[in-house]
């Protein structure tokens, strides 16, 4: 019988085995239909695993990390869904740095699938805004690179 720690420690293997995985098929160059789905999979039993076990900063990056997915597949609503909880979740709980801004990139992201270009740069520059609040400079560095696209 598992104990409630085995249960823990089961649930964060997990939902860091999907969330790499999700990031493998994200790095690919072109993927198949198949894959997109194991994608599209991965990404949701990360962020179920974590949130079992969790702190809302997991919840955050999982919901970032689903929205993302949904992006990159032109998924526009489904993306914006799981956008705005990643940003819902940052801002409730106070997470900031490369957190918040990535929430506001995948909400503006959603939006320029969706094709609404107003609240695209709404999103672009509350994201561009909140750079300031990244401590690592390198880490600044890369958000800004990628959040370039949405202007």
């Amino acid at each position: 019988m598992m104990t409630k720690k085995d249960v823990k420690v089961l649930h964060r293997q997990l939902a860091v085995d999907c969330f790499d995985k999700t990031w493998d098929f994200i790095d690919y160059r072109v993927r198949t239909n198949e894959e997109n789905i194991e994608m599209i999979h991965n990404a949701h039993t990360s962020l179920f695993h974590w949130m079992q076990i969790g702190e809302p900063i997991n919840f955050a990056r999982g919901e970032w990390q689903v929205s993302r997915v949904y992006n990159l597949l032109g998924m526009g609503e489904s993306a914006l869904l799981h956008g705005k909880r990643s940003l819902e979740i940052c801002l409730e709980h106070s997470i900031g740095d490369f957190d918040l801004t990535f929430g506001y990139e995948t909400v503006a992201r959603a939006y320029k699938n969706l094709g609404d270009s107003v609240k695209q740069k709404e999103y672009y520059i509350l994201a561009l805004n909140s750079i300031e609040g990244i401590a690592e400079k390198d880490e600044k560095e890369y958000t800004f690179s990628e959040i370039e696209d949405l202007k």
